[in-house]
């Protein structure tokens, strides 16, 4: 009898660096949200809450408060993000929106293939958020 062999979509797919930056800015935005209606039932506030820690220039920041603690394979993961070709709005900053590409992609790399390190960055930047 012929054994039949099973392939799962997820484990044959190779991820690259923009498959991490799209789901990181995903679970972020998530991660944002939770904290958002813990901290109040206002639509309006929600709102608030989750547009000003979900933006370029708070997740630039973010990037810079936890590269030191990233292991020398995350910081190369990292650089690789920050050098990933985006297209960005010409009224916007490009370094910015680059350090923000990086912590998404960081953030989408440690969801795929290392969610407890996912949560020790999370718990870190959990202060930051007020």
């Amino acid at each position: 009898m012929q054994e039949k062999k099973i392939f799962c979509y997820y484990s044959v797919m190779e991820y690259n660096l923009k498959h991490y930056a799209y789901i990181g800015d995903a679970v972020w935005e998530l991660f944002i949200r939770n904290k958002a209606i813990n901290k109040t039932t206002s639509q309006a506030l929600m709102h608030k809450i989750s547009t000003k820690y979900v933006c370029a220039s708070f997740q630039a920041e973010m990037i810079n408060k936890i590269f030191d603690i990233l292991t020398p394979q995350e910081q190369e993961i990292q650089r690789r993000g920050r050098n990933l070709k985006i297209t960005v709005n010409k009224r916007s900053n490009p370094k910015i929106h680059s350090l923000a590409t990086s912590f998404e992609v960081i953030i989408g790399y440690l969801y795929l293939n290392n969610k407890e390190r996912l949560n020790e960055i999370f718990d870190i930047l959990d202060v930051e958020i007020t």
